[in-house]
């Protein structure tokens, strides 16, 4: 049996599981996210690129909870492809140009995939690239929301020195998320690394100002501060398991809350 295949039945078993506990017919905790994707979880097991198998059953998860109401706005990143960080001597402008345009490419592929799957899709690039995406328009995309289609921010904050994941802050905010859903390749905020150390304790919950005096790693400072002045919560959780952004959007104890 193909990994995709497999994936799928995991999918369609684990949501029967939720409807037999009465879960599935439970109206979501959050009305309107906007879910952060790095673009790493983006490669699966090849670390590079993009991998379908990997990528479906993301987006089957996402499905689940725009047929359950849930209006979703998708930030996602371009690791798999670019690091302007990692460019050696390039000129960090023109590198964290290039990463933008590797959140292209991320975007057009999630779309893709969504769309294969019935939903309707707008990518929106904080570049202009009139023939390939809407421009970001902040009106816009809170329209493209409210008629029930996703809508992927591409281009970060289209400015140089700014990571995606203070692009996923900003893109929060304007929209008016009720929260920020973080998917990452841990289950959650520990106070190191869990990879490398086997006592790493993990945080169920904790305030932007306990990750800025502490700097855990869980983002930037720039996205944390913008998170605590604008008091957009956040929840941390882990993308091995795509069924977790589901069960995030209903309101399943999963991952780490982080909010003043």
């Amino acid at each position: 049996m193909c990994v995709r295949k497999q994936r799928c039945i995991w999918t369609e078993n684990h949501l029967e599981r939720e409807r037999r506990k009465g879960i599935g017919s439970m109206e979501p905790k959050y009305k309107r996210v906007l879910l952060k994707l790095s673009g790493e979880a983006l490669a699966g097991p090849k670390k590079t690129g993009l991998d379908m198998d990997t990528i479906r059953p993301i987006c089957e998860s996402i499905k689940h909870c725009v047929d359950a109401g849930v209006q979703i706005g998708i930030v996602v990143g371009g690791g798999n492809f670019w690091r302007g960080r990692s460019s050696q001597n390039m000129d960090r402008t023109r590198a964290d140009h290039i990463g933008m345009l590797a959140t292209t490419m991320n975007a057009l592929a999630v779309a893709d995939v969504l769309e294969s799957l019935g939903l309707e899709v707008r990518v929106q690039t904080a570049i202009s690239m009139q023939q390939i995406a809407e421009p970001y328009i902040r009106n816009r995309a809170i329209s493209h929301l409210k008629k029930g289609r996703v809508v992927i921010f591409g281009c970060g904050t289209g400015s140089p020195f700014f990571s995606t994941d203070t692009a996923a802050t900003l893109r929060a905010v304007e929209i008016e998320a009720d929260i920020l859903l973080k998917a990452t390749m841990v289950d959650g905020v520990y106070d190191k690394d869990p990879h490398k150390f086997d006592d790493a304790v993990r945080y169920t919950r904790l305030t932007f100002s306990d990750v800025l005096n502490s700097a855990l790693q869980v983002m930037d400072s720039t996205a944390a501060s913008m998170c605590r002045d604008n008091e957009m919560p956040m929840l941390v959780f882990d993308l091995s398991r795509p069924e977790n952004i589901y069960d995030a959007v209903m309101g399943k104890e999963i991952g780490t809350v982080v909010a003043e």
